[in-house]
């Protein structure tokens, strides 16, 4: 008979013993159905297979992909900013460093070049020649028809915007890459004529980074396998690079200095003018019986004008180097 339902449940009744289906191995499920205490079996209910009672969702591993590519652009973006803050305040250090040791295994080159004998043709013909100058020409031209582009073959020196660079020949763009370059237009020291040189700015160790420094007066120095040359500045102009009448031949011996201009920009090209006031022979260009110094040193017969830059000859339509700053 089944109990008052206003009655109170006795003692016994408020034990918590387990649901008659629990002691006959399974539990009920909030569906309605039940499942066996191994949790093997499912009846009737919408549980899970496998899913055992009380037990947390597996977790999901999220990517770690984009944070690092996040993190990597991040560190490209600083490393871009720090260096064209260097650029700015000194030079564009990573095309420095290059043209830093290619500059150093060129200066070994050169002093290969200057410990080197001359040849037995080379010989022959210096024997016959007896006149300084003439065997300084002679020297000039056969390092300028043998050497390879791209090659060391001399050294510039300018005290005053402190400049020591090897010189290659060639001013194409991997020759200026290598150092300061003679234009194959022009002459080698020590040919009449000019030579004119070219050099960057604010890439490749920018050796004319200082150009527009110099002053009427400044010394500058090159140093050939067979001589030493000695140049004066006498004036300095900026012209298009379409303009390479500033390279042509004048009617004395000069060197001309280019460098893009302004500095970042190949716009314009800043152009140098120096004259030869002195020249001392090196190497095989001695003479054999005698002992030349730099007090007997020979100097040009003209003196240094008084006007600014020397006139100019035609023009073409050739491009100044470098091309780029």
């Amino acid at each position: 008979m089944a109990p008052s339902p206003h009655k109170k449940p006795a003692a016994g009744d408020l034990s918590l013993s387990r649901p008659a289906a629990s002691r006959e191995g399974t539990l009920p499920l909030a569906g309605g159905g039940s499942v066996s205490a191994g949790g093997a079996s499912l009846v009737g209910g919408a549980a899970p297979l496998g899913l055992g009672v009380g037990m947390p969702p597996p977790r999901r591993h999220r990517s770690r992909l984009p944070s690092a590519v996040a993190s990597l652009l991040i560190l490209v973006g600083l490393l871009l900013l720090l260096d064209a803050g260097v650029t700015l305040v000194w030079q564009e250090p990573i095309t420095a460093l290059y043209s830093y040791f290619k500059q150093e295994s060129l200066r070994g080159d050169l002093h290969a070049l200057e410990r080197a004998d001359t040849t037995a043709a080379a010989r022959a013909k210096l024997v016959r020649l007896h006149e300084q100058r003439q065997r300084i020409e002679y020297l000039a031209a056969e390092l300028q028809r043998h050497a390879k582009n791209g090659s060391a073959v001399g050294s510039i020196h300018i005290p005053t915007i402190g400049a020591d660079y090897v010189v290659v020949k060639g001013t194409g763009t991997s020759e200026l890459e290598n150092g300061p370059g003679i234009y194959p237009e022009t002459n080698f020291p020590g040919i009449p004529g000019t030579t004119a040189i070219a050099g960057h700015r604010t890439t490749w160790l920018a050796p004319f980074r200082s150009l527009g420094g110099l002053r009427r007066g400044a010394p500058v120095v090159l140093d050939m396998p067979y001589a030493r040359f000695i140049y004066r500045v006498i004036g300095s102009r900026v012209v298009l690079p379409t303009d390479v009448s500033v390279i042509d031949p004048v009617g004395y011996s000069r060197l001309v200095l280019s460098a893009c201009t302004p500095p970042f920009s190949a716009s314009h090209r800043l152009i140098v003018s120096a004259r030869l006031i002195s020249t001392v022979p090196l190497g095989a260009a001695r003479a054999p019986s005698t002992r030349v110094s730099h007090a007997e040193a020979f100097s040009e017969e003209r003196e240094l004008e008084k006007s600014g830059l020397p006139p100019v000859l035609k023009a073409s339509q050739r491009l100044l180097a470098p091309l780029v700053s």
